[in-house]
């Protein structure tokens, strides 16, 4: 995203606590517990807009193992 809305600003920010709720349920809170809430917001970011991408796309050829 860029320029982001204040309500986009502020939807990244209330997803925090998601991100942080997943990561203590697959044992993965320590890896990021010293990131900063900008980094934090950009891994959000990052999900956001390959979601939002993905959702344009028929389909998906991606190499990730995951």
């Amino acid at each position: 995203m860029i320029d982001k809305t204040e309500l986009e600003t502020q939807a990244i920010k209330a997803a925090r606590r998601n991100l942080a709720e997943v990561l203590i349920e697959l044992g993965l809170m320590a890896l990021f517990h010293d990131r900063s809430a900008d980094e934090i917001d950009r891994i959000i970011e990052a999900c956001v807009d390959g979601f939002q991408a993905a959702m344009h796309r028929e389909t998906l050829n991606d190499d990730l193992p995951f």
